[in-house]
């Protein structure tokens, strides 16, 4: 869903130069095959659960989809998407107004699907809007960027810590409680609550991810160097924050401070500290800003998420160093998926609403290879024809329309129209 910028074909917009070259093409791989392992991840967390509960103890229990994949993928798709901003021939610091209708058709499309009656959470939304906060950034130096991505990784926890208790108090609820959807811009305010501070994907803490991709995006991409340096920093990273949250859990006593909440009376908590924090208020005791949860939006699960979405990039333009496999075709079909997410998710969503899927006793792992094989072979018919998705397709005629837009408007008007003169 991120895209490859104006200038190569990929989800939300674009196409290769013709005088792209191979270290150019195996960029661009790399970043497509990461957006398609995000994309099948993602699937994964929405089909098979996240949570088991023992029959005999009736205690709750991450499963191996919780402890490995919730919150890492969506986290590497809104760190991608930052990457996309930074690519094509005219990047988004060039084409502001084209990125705003970009994210306007995601946010259309977002909307729509929230009419769908699926038990997951639909992204899309928080990511036009994610485009959006990005316009006054887009064009900051890669220095800048660092600094920026870094102090909001920080401190925008704490900002969405010390606001919450006021958004959770007496009056209506903050919580759309559903996908965004067209009813729900009858009431703004509940609805921009819920897409920045209270919702799934809290918008005000996950532009840091936004920041990162950006910070990722203006690094020599196509060095080896700067690929390892992604991968084995990444890692450090993600291992460094995972290992400070243990420090303040355990040793440190923080867990007992959680677990003498109000919240702990109502989820399961230990479970959901391993695979899903989504849904519990946070308020009550800074101890929750020591977690690393997934979808907690705390520093260090901010930190740690955007160390493994890092190191997927680093990892997966190596692998597109490998001439071997680029020239046997092994990996055009994730690389096609990742190409054209935006309409893969967006099927995939509108397929789990089907009535056939919803009925109980249908089998969750075969349901699962059903998407996934038909995402990649969807993904590497498109490519293999040279197409793109059609809801690419359409983000990138709005991207175009904003770039002849702000042609028109920097030669100032008509050709031929008279200078102005000083009176």
């Amino acid at each position: 869903m991120g895209g490859r910028g104006t200038g190569a074909r990929a989800p939300l917009p674009g196409r290769r130069g013709p005088a792209a070259g191979a270290s150019g093409t195996q960029r661009l791989v790399g970043l497509d095959m990461a957006r398609g392992t995000a994309l099948i991840a993602m699937m994964t967390t929405h089909i098979l659960p996240t949570f088991q509960q023992d029959p005999t103890t009736l205690l709750w229990s991450a499963t191996w989809v919780g402890t490995s994949l919730s919150g890492r993928a969506a986290a590497l798709f809104a760190v991608l998407a930052g990457v996309s901003l930074t690519l094509g021939r005219v990047p988004a610091a060039h084409n502001r107004l084209g990125l705003a209708l970009r994210a306007g058709v995601i946010a259309v499309v977002g909307l729509t699907l929230g009419l769908v009656e699926v038990n997951i959470a639909v992204i899309l939304v928080h990511y036009a809007l994610l485009f959006w906060c990005a316009l006054p950034v887009v064009g900051l130096g890669r220095r800048a960027l660092g600094l920026l991505a870094g102090a909001w990784i920080l401190l925008s926890p704490v900002v969405a810590f010390l606001v919450r208790p006021a958004l959770l108090g007496p009056g209506p609820s903050p919580h759309l409680a559903h996908n965004p959807t067209w009813e729900d811009l009858g009431d703004p305010g509940r609805l921009l609550a819920d897409l920045m501070v209270t919702g799934y994907y809290p918008v005000f803490q996950w532009f840091a991810y936004l920041l990162v991709g950006l910070w990722i995006g203006r690094a020599p991409l196509t060095r080896a160097s700067t690929q390892v340096g992604l991968l084995v920093g990444g890692v450090a990273v993600a291992v460094a924050a995972k290992t400070a949250a243990w420090s303040f859990l355990v040793p440190l006593g923080g867990i007992n401070a959680l677990m003498a909440t109000d919240q702990a009376a109502i989820w399961p908590l230990r479970a959901m500290l391993e695979a899903n924090l989504s849904g519990v208020d946070q308020v009550g005791t800074w101890w929750w800003l020591t977690t690393a949860a997934p979808h907690s939006g705390t520093p260090l699960d901010l930190l740690h998420t955007s160390g493994t979405s890092a190191a997927a990039i680093g990892a997966f333009l190596l692998v597109a160093r490998v001439a071997p496999l680029v020239r046997t075709g092994f990996l055009a079909p994730l690389a096609g998926a990742g190409a054209m997410t935006l309409t893969l998710y967006s099927l995939h969503v509108w397929a789990l609403s089907w009535p056939a899927v919803q009925a109980a006793g249908v089998e969750q792992e075969p349901l699962l290879a059903v998407h996934v094989a038909a995402a990649l072979a969807l993904g590497l018919l498109v490519q293999a024809n040279g197409w793109r998705g059609p809801l690419e397709a359409l983000a990138h005629r709005a991207t175009r329309l904003g770039l002849a837009a702000g042609r028109t408007t920097a030669r100032g008007g008509p050709r031929g129209a008279p200078p102005g003169r000083s009176g």
